[in-house]
């Protein structure tokens, strides 16, 4: 057994609902267990008090969410916490710890207990006659890079995945060498995530990133959060939400799980609030759909719009239509021949929900559409993401104030990663201006996505896989094909803090090259450097490590990316020592090579830093059109079919991303169980499934075939019918590789057609 994510075998599982607000005591008490737990007591608090602060402080490796613009002096949250404290951790992963525990060996411990073990101290290098892990020095680990690049026949036969932990130099500098090698082969974990955000705001306003920022939330009539578990995947929003409640705005979440961020936040920097345990409402309407049926909501609050107009013309900003969008009366004729039956249908909710959802949305002056993986994870995803903005657009809610789209981005810096390079689909301006500033000629046809990426290794046509953070193996789809890929590389090498599933599933030779983390001091030759990230709201700011590093042994991720250029590409003119002395060096470049960075590295030390320009903001829309596009997609039919249901793949609280704190999911009101699905009591009673249920799980993929979770547990829980959940990284293996979005390429994660029956034998 290869893959074990679970409870200890004497750990009861337990299930309560939860009823509680979210964050408040909840979260105090989880936090103070975490210190504890990693004897943090002294440079945990220290830690809480620096991070996301301007002059001296860190970026929370967590998510993406912005910093607060009012000069907030605990800005932070539980799983922010959570994240730094981990990376602290006083565990070590020494040359000791490799030299007692074989590969295969590894390969059967937990997730959990891989991370749990503690920070990278060392390069390792993979010795298969002893099936371990022994060390190797930093030039001889670059050589053994440097020496499997330069023997490649096609450059193009080698891969570079990142995941949203790596700062905007080194995701520069990584990019960089991609191309001067000859590839755009530059997978990332967008590619999971937001791929469809990037494209259908790209086709439809002209830029790829919402164009909202956190001071338009704090002056929003209305808000509408789709998609989005706030309270566990972007925990700083509670504040947002509560203050949003407290002066008059709607809030209206949309998610087919009532999450407990829809409900009371009590926000832990308010102190009065803590110590009377007074919580705040943090929605005024929740709306439940089926999984996929968000698209048919968003038309129906359209056509009710359009209708409403009729009679009201002040429903209908006519003026700013007219002036600022192509396409409008063919949307009004596809909405006018859409019937609420087939709305009510696909979205699974009734005409009078829906018509609640329009009344909010009609009445606001200014309303802000969030949304995050619910609704990119589909194969309508983009179509999805393009219908939020044909609403936006009726009312003329782009452009000003307290008005726009709003994705949210589940990791730092994984915007600033695209916004700097790692694209696998360059634009020609883009690789112009890096030829012109970095003196080479870069590739111009498009690279491997994820998904191919993955493909390509599987059939032999990728040769060498980097990655820069993250953990592929568990990140990606379809895990054993994931897994067979892998191991079909000649070399895969892996960038990382800790311990983790792809140290254990790797190519025939393999490297483990441990990285700074963000909380720790980065010193090099023109001293303690400072790096820079990008926040979902298109803010760039810098970031200064604290800490002594956890080892001497480290690099930083910049000197990393450094020396494995400098060793594939020993004639390069690109001065990699010279970067690597002064970041202020990488940054000037980059100020030259991106759009929007120009005068970077002053304008990053202002406070707060700087927002990247946005011309959709301004009005400014670069499509063909030179105008907003409406967009005319059809209704996809998410109806599962009679006898199956749409799973959808999600974290739980004590989670972030394939990281894994704990087997409990405290919004949830789970304890000690992971391999569950919750589904809806009628069609748990339907199939013979008794509460808390051994069940067997089987999807069916597109091209027909099958895969398997045995032996999972039956919750029952407020989800629609024909609708079920569970836990990823687990459930990715019911997720075929094939299965993937015609629109965005993305793992269809989120709507996976399964069959759910009594456990065999159970």
């Amino acid at each position: 057994m290869e893959h074990r994510v679970g409870p200890a075998p004497d750990a009861a599982p337990q299930v309560r609902p939860y009823h509680h607000p979210a964050a408040g005591w909840g979260a105090a008490k989880s936090v103070t267990r975490v210190l504890v737990e990693e004897r943090e007591l002294v440079d945990g608090p220290r830690a809480i008090m620096r991070m996301n602060h301007e002059n001296g402080g860190f970026d929370c490796p967590g998510c993406a969410w912005p910093d607060d613009t009012k000069g907030l002096r605990l800005d932070i949250c539980e799983n922010g916490i959570k994240h730094v404290t981990w990376e602290m951790t006083r565990k070590r992963v020494d040359r000791a710890f490799f030299a007692a525990h074989s590969v295969t060996e590894l390969a059967g411990w937990s997730d959990h207990d891989l991370e749990n073990q503690g920070r990278l101290t060392e390069p390792m290098a993979y010795d298969p006659e002893s099936d371990r892990y022994v060390p190797i020095s930093w030039k001889e680990a670059f050589e053994v890079v440097g020496a499997a690049l330069r023997g490649l026949d096609d450059p193009n036969r080698a891969s570079f995945y990142t995941s949203g932990r790596l700062g905007n130099e080194a995701t520069f500098l990584y990019q960089l060498m991609a191309r001067e090698l000859g590839t755009n082969n530059l997978p990332d974990c967008s590619n999971m995530c937001h791929e469809a955000s990037g494209r259908a705001l790209q086709a439809a306003l002209g830029t790829g990133k919402g164009t909202v920022d956190l001071k338009d939330w704090e002056s929003a009539d209305a808000l509408f959060i789709l998609g989005v578990n706030a309270a566990s995947n972007a925990p700083r929003m509670l504040t947002a939400l509560a203050e949003a409640e407290r002066r008059g705005a709607q809030i209206v979440h949309v998610n087919p799980l009532v999450e407990a961020a829809a409900t009371r936040t009590i926000v832990p920097h308010e102190f009065l609030d803590m110590a009377l345990f007074t919580s705040t409402r943090t929605s005024t309407l929740n709306l439940q759909p089926r999984i996929g049926g968000d698209m048919a909501l968003l038309r129906g609050m359209a056509k009710a719009v359009l209708e409403q107009s009729a009679s009201d013309p002040k429903a209908l900003d006519a003026t700013f239509v007219e002036r600022h969008t192509a396409g409008f009366e063919e949307y009004r004729a596809l909405c006018a021949a859409t019937s609420w039956e087939e709305l009510e249908r696909q979205s699974g909710l009734s005409r009078a929900d829906i018509l609640r959802a329009a009344r909010v949305y009609t009445e606001a002056d200014r309303s802000i559409v969030s949304w995050c993986l619910g609704l990119t994870q589909h194969e309508h995803g983009v179509d999805t993401v393009r219908e939020i903005v044909n609403l936006l657009l009726l009312r003329g809610n782009i452009g000003r104030e307290g008005a726009g789209p709003s994705p949210v981005r589940g990791h730092s810096n994984v915007q600033g990663n695209r916004t700097c390079g790692i694209d696998h689909r360059p634009t020609g301006a883009f690789l112009d201006r890096l030829a012109d500033a970095c003196g080479i000629d870069p590739p111009r046809e498009h690279g491997l996505d994820t998904v191919r990426t993955i493909q390509a290794m599987r059939d032999g046509e990728v040769k060498v896989f980097v990655a820069m953070g993250g953990n592929f193996a568990l990140a990606a789809p379809d895990t054993p094909a994931t897994y067979a890929a892998l191991r079909s590389c000649d070399l895969t090498v892996q960038v990382s803090t800790k311990l983790n599933r792809s140290h254990v599933v790797h190519g025939r030779a393999a490297l483990i090259l441990p990285c700074l983390g963000r909380t720790e001091k980065d010193h090099q030759r023109k001293g303690v450097q400072r790096t820079s990230v990008e926040d979902s709201m298109s803010m760039v700011h810098l970031s200064l490590g604290m800490k002594r590093p956890a080892s001497p042994h480290l690099l930083s991720e910049p000197a990393i990316v450094a020396g494995m250029a400098r060793a594939a590409l020993p004639d390069s003119e690109t001065p990699w020592d010279w970067y690597i002395e002064d970041y202020d060096r990488i940054r000037d470049t980059m100020a030259v090579a991106l759009d929007g960075f120009e005068d970077f590295n002053r304008r990053v030390r202002l406070p707060l830093g700087f927002r990247i320009k946005q011309p959709a903001r301004e009005l400014v829309f670069l499509t063909p059109s030179g105008r907003a596009e409406f967009s005319t997609a059809a209704l996809p039919d998410v109806v599962p079919e009679p006898g199956t249901l749409a799973l959808g793949t999600m974290r739980s609280h004590d989670q972030w991303n394939t990281t894994i704190y704990s087997d409990d999911d405290r919004y949830r009101g789970v304890k000690n169980l992971r391999t569950l699905v919750f589904m809806n009591r009628a069609d748990m009673r339907e199939r013979g499934i008794a509460d808390m249920g051994a069940v067997d799980i089987t999807s069916t993929a597109k091209d027909g075939s099958h895969r398997y979770l045995k032996g999972y547990t039956a919750v029952p829980y407020d989800i629609p019918r024909g609708c079920a959940a569970g836990y990823m990284p687990e459930m990715n293996v019911l997720c075929a590789l094939g299965d993937y979005s015609t629109q965005s390429d993305q793992p269809i994660m989120k709507h996976v057609k399964v069959t759910i029956v009594p456990a065999a034998g159970g």
